[in-house]
This record gives C-alpha cells, structure tokens and sequence, in this order.
C-alpha cells in the first residue's frame, strides 16, 4: 500500500479524512461538504476540499483496489456517452458478473481501439484472462478480445450485459449534481475513485439481513480507513 503523508496541512488528518471520504461516498458537491462541515464547527472552503479530493483521493483509490479479492473469471464491458467540457465522450467500464468495477476509461471514441485499451488496462492489474466476455451489439467490442489474444467466450446483447448498465448509475447521479463534467483529466482522475469507493460500500443491502448488513458496513468502513490511514 501506498503511504499517504499529512504533514504541511493546517487541518488534522481526521478531518481531512472524513472530508474525502464524504464526497465520493455520497452524492455531494464540494459545497455541500463544506456544509456539512461547517455544522461540526469547522471553517473548511469548498476549495480546500476540492484540493484534498485531487490529492488525497487517486492514493486511497489505489488502496482500496488494493486491499479487494480477485474479481470473477467473467467480464461485463460497455461505455456510456458523458459531456465532458461540452464535447461528446465515451465512459468506458469493465465490470465481473458481481458487479464489482473492473477498471474505467474516459475516451474519445467508441471503437475497437478503445475497447482494446479497456480489456488491457484489468488484464495487467489483475494477471488473468477472463473465461467469459460479455458485450453489447457493436462488433467492434468482440474484435478488441482476439485482436489482443484474449481467447474467452464472447457474449454480444443488450439484455445480456445488464450487468455492466447497473454500475452507471452512481455516475450518472454525481454528472447531475456536478452539472457535468469539466475537463477529460479531472473526470478520469475522479472516476477510478468513485468506483473504488462503490466497490468497498456496495453490500447489496436488498439481499441480506440488517445483522449482515451492519457486519458488511463495518467491515467496508473498517477497509477505508486502513487505506486512508496507510
């Protein structure tokens, strides 16, 4: 795990900790965390939590994908179209059939090049080939796999890749409350960390019971802060 440093900061590590954790973890602005913030009695900018956020927030994300199990052999991949600083881009993600977020991609085009980038990028994170690859319609998502030497089965249909449609809808709250995103870095830096927060807090609460699910709560809580504290 990567250490995080707190020093030169004129607020202490606990605050500045429960402040990134806020802001991915619930669909909140800048703004609002200094509200909520400001409620304990303390004088935090919206600013100063941006700059906490960019600094603080790619590190923890690497944590968290650190400290989580082996994704399942069977991949979900689809891209959604986003407005980032007004020009039309693809968000491309990769997730297992348990939903868990594989890797995500801002990019420019919805072809077989940014496909292939995306099967790459968990390929090299994760260091196994996937039994399984499911996909939507366009055929340029089954070429990208043989093109790399990704010999899985391929999956294509809408119906299908469900599975991969779900993890989009974190995102889609946080472009709304965001009113869009502003530039294509400060969205690719942001969304790994969305996604490896979804990843640690998503415990399916629907499924289980209130006595599991308060265990799965404190056993994600208690994974965040190991990574922030690292």
């Amino acid at each position: 795990m990567h250490p995080i440093s707190w020093a030169r900061h004129k607020f202490p590590p606990t605050v500045i900790r429960h402040a990134v954790w806020l802001y991915p973890r619930f669909t909140l602005s800048y703004r609002d965390v200094e509200d909520l913030l400001a409620e304990r009695g303390l004088d935090v900018s919206y600013e100063m939590v941006r700059r906490w956020v960019g600094k603080f927030g790619p590190a923890v994300a690497r944590n968290l994908r650190r400290r989580r199990c082996e994704p399942s052999a069977r991949w979900h991949l689809d891209e959604m179209v986003v407005c980032v600083a007004g020009k039309r881009m693809y968000l491309w993600r990769a997730v297992d059939d348990e939903g868990e977020v594989l890797e995500v991609l801002i990019q420019r085009w919805r072809n077989k090049a940014a496909a292939r980038k995306l099967i790459r990028e968990p390929l090299k994170k994760h260091g196994f080939v996937p039994t399984r690859i499911t996909t939507d319609k366009p055929r340029s998502h089954g070429a990208a796999p043989k093109e790399i030497g990704v010999s899985a089965d391929h999956e294509r249909g809408v119906l299908r890749n469900n599975r991969a449609e779900v993890p989009h809808q974190p995102l889609l709250r946080r472009e709304r409350k965001m009113r869009r995103f502003k530039s294509p870095g400060s969205t690719q830096r942001f969304v790994p960390m969305l996604a490896a927060t979804h990843n640690t807090f998503n415990v399916q609460r629907h499924l289980i019971s209130r006595r599991t699910s308060r265990a799965f709560r404190a056993r994600a809580m208690a994974e965040w802060i190991a990574a922030i504290a690292a």
